[in-house]
């Protein structure tokens, strides 16, 4: 069912995507009204819902997000279009294909390694980001080169991490772009907040040889969800003795 109060310019503009997710996502909420994450990931298939609905918005479709409520009484994710006025003029097919010496500059001045959890990578696993999120980034492909420092490598898993976060925040909205720059996902070295939340973040990865030190430090902990309380115990009591 064809939501009767778009514009026929709007429809036409929905009509127009062939891509398999952001179609997908428009057909649903076409037929729906909305959709939501748990539908994307149950009855879609997609594991991470915040980047098929990104596929939408940059083809220039407004979306906005919000929580609703799941059969199971559980508050959910959901999207729905929001004011076709917002319709962006420059619409961008995908995501931008960057070009091939961006990833080694960022990796000869950063490292082989994630941003966020600062694990050493193989260049091939490492996905460049934008350190604003992209839906709000105003440079043009051709100034990729010499922009450069607006770009991040992150693994896969930090790079899913920092599109839910960046969805959730309250500033998604509002799109002002100095609170993105002052945030962690966008400057881990150099923050004030994380997704307009004042907090302070330490993300640790054990990897190799390291391995059965989590472990250990996991059995000690009583188990994962114990796990950040007794490393942040065990740093409290270093730091006292370090006093002391």
């Amino acid at each position: 069912m064809t939501e009767p109060a778009l514009p026929a310019e709007f429809l036409e503009l929905l009509e127009s995507v062939e891509a398999k997710r952001p179609r997908t996502v428009i057909d649903h909420i076409l037929a729906h009204g909305y959709v939501t994450t748990e539908d994307l990931k149950e009855r879609y298939g997609y594991n991470h819902p915040p980047r098929a609905a990104r596929d939408v918005r940059e083809l220039g479709i407004p979306l906005e997000t919000f929580r609703t409520t799941a059969a199971d009484g559980r508050s959910i994710g959901a999207y729905r279009f929001g004011d076709p006025a917002q319709v962006r003029t420059r619409q961008l097919a995908g995501r931008t294909a960057f070009s091939r010496g961006l990833k080694q500059a960022l990796i000869d001045k950063h490292g082989a390694r994630c941003h966020i959890y600062r694990a050493p990578c193989d260049a091939a696993d490492l996905q460049i980001d934008h350190r604003i999120p992209f839906a709000k980034s105003q440079e043009t492909p051709d100034k990729q080169t010499k922009t450069w420092t607006q770009y991040i490598l992150l693994c896969a898993s930090a790079n899913r991490a920092k599109s839910w976060s960046c969805e959730q925040c309250p500033n998604w909205q509002d799109r002002i772009e100095d609170t993105c720059r002052s945030c962690y996902w966008a400057y881990p070295d150099d923050y004030t907040h994380v997704a307009m939340r004042e907090l302070r973040r330490l993300d640790i990865v054990w990897e190799h040889d390291e391995v059965h030190e989590y472990d250990r430090l996991r059995a000690e902990a009583g188990g994962r969800d114990e796990l950040p309380e007794f490393v942040k115990e065990v740093l409290r009591k270093r730091a006292a003795d370090a006093q002391g």
